[in-house]
């Protein structure tokens, strides 16, 4: 009764447009008065979800890519990738890629990048004759691998959620080669589409204009090799690494790029505080429900329910996968890591997974269902950058779409690309 009251609330609350936070929230009071336990108990779920340390990095580093965008720095990215590889069949498509690539290593955030990067991209290669759909679908599925290469306010969210103080410095490590790896995939589907569809062919700019824009990228690509760097080496914590990126953000957007005045910083900083309410209010809240679920004991019936339907680590990895892009689908990519993560991580491990790999694999699959309908959030940015209806953008988009799932599969099985880096530094 109390599982139903549960799991009904929330997906009328949802069907019916509540926001996701307060959904969760009011399905986990409703269950908590079913099962006569005093809401405050919600209450205080709610406040020891977000006192967690850790999480204070969030809001930095949203705060950080979001001055990233405004100091130019993605237009940057996409002239030298634009120099390196534009002059290729369906060029502008692989540099797309490689832009979201590198602006994925400074923001980590998949919103922001299709956002900053289609701002530039979209547009120029609409004007270069490359049909809309190709341009934003190439967008959106390359903004998912900013969630894989370091840093990533996603990991962090799983490190606290995982309960077992899974390493934020590993998980970084461990996103780089999936997500090279992905972007890679992407890049030759870019090509292979291109070449099908006979889009336009660019022109190498010569290598003199080629060092000039990377020599302008250097400096906002070090963002991510002072955030890595300080973290391995023990110089500074995760936390403190997300305050050294907006700082050092604000110095090279107003000395070096001369992009961020006091208005861009002003309209990043109200924009961040927004977004990072909205992140840590999610996780709050899920945490309540998380609550909810393990007093159910739903991840122990969990457990036990894949156990008699295989031990086969293979197939229940493959089980799992399924369940989370079914998830992810209709709900947004916080909350389910702060919800799943308790459910399936013990189950994994149980298997024999590593939780540094397991975490991989969920960056990557969460991060399919922000590009699926129906709520696919980062699908229907790119549908507003590229002004593009989503219905359109969908009939197109299955050769990306099959491409991350490849990734997905070869992420999952292949645990040496999740687990050399970690091993080979430490």
């Amino acid at each position: 009764m109390e599982l139903l009251v549960l799991f009904g609330a929330l997906f009328v609350l949802l069907f019916i447009g509540v926001p996701v936070a307060f959904s969760l929230l009011t399905a986990s009071l409703a269950c908590f008065a079913v099962m006569g336990i005093p809401p405050i108990v919600a209450v205080q779920r709610v406040a020891s979800g977000i006192s967690v340390f850790t999480l204070m990095a969030i809001p930095f580093f949203i705060f950080a890519g979001d001055l990233m965008y405004r100091a130019g720095i993605a237009d940057r990215l996409v002239r030298v990738a634009d120099a390196a590889i534009g002059r290729v069949t369906g060029g502008l498509g692989i540099v797309n890629v490689g832009a979201s690539m590198m602006f994925g290593a400074v923001s980590g955030s998949a919103i922001a990048s299709a956002s900053a990067i289609g701002s530039s991209m979209v547009p120029l290669m609409k004007d270069k004759g490359y049909p809309g759909d190709y341009a934003v679908n190439v967008t959106v599925t390359a903004a998912i691998v900013g969630l894989l290469i370091p840093p990533s306010h996603n990991m962090i969210i799983y490190s606290a959620a995982s309960g077992i103080g899974v390493s934020i410095g590993e998980l970084f490590l461990a996103g780089v080669v999936p997500g090279v790896l992905t972007g890679l995939m992407l890049m030759l589907v870019a090509w292979i589409v291109a070449k099908r569809r006979k889009l336009p062919t660019g022109r190498f700019p010569g290598w003199r204009e080629f060092i000039r824009a990377a020599a302008f990228a250097i400096p906002g690509l070090m963002t991510a090799i002072i955030i890595m760097g300080g973290i391995l080496s023990g110089f500074f914590t995760p936390t403190e690494s997300s305050a050294i990126a907006v700082i050092y953000t604000m110095l090279i957007g107003t000395l070096v790029y001369r992009g961020l005045g006091w208005r861009g910083t002003w309209d990043a900083a109200q924009k961040s505080v927004r977004t990072a309410a909205m992140v840590l209010f999610i996780i709050a809240a899920a945490t309540a429900f998380g609550f909810a679920l393990a007093l159910l004991e739903v991840p122990a019936a969990l457990a036990a329910l894949i156990g008699v339907l295989t031990q086969d680590p293979i197939v229940t990895l493959l089980i799992i996968n399924v369940m989370l892009l079914a998830l992810g689908t209709f709900m947004d990519m916080a909350p389910l890591i702060v919800i799943t993560t308790p459910i399936f991580l013990p189950v994994a491990m149980g298997m024999g997974v590593d939780p540094v790999h397991f975490g991989i694999i969920m960056m990557l699959n969460l991060g399919i269902g922000l590009v699926t309908p129906p709520v696919g959030s980062v699908l229907f940015v790119g549908s507003a950058v590229g002004k593009i209806p989503v219905t359109t953008l969908v009939k197109t988009i299955w050769p990306f779409y099959l491409t991350l799932l490849g990734a997905l599969l070869l992420t999952t099985y292949v645990p040496a690309l999740s687990l050399w880096l970690p091993a080979v530094w430490s």
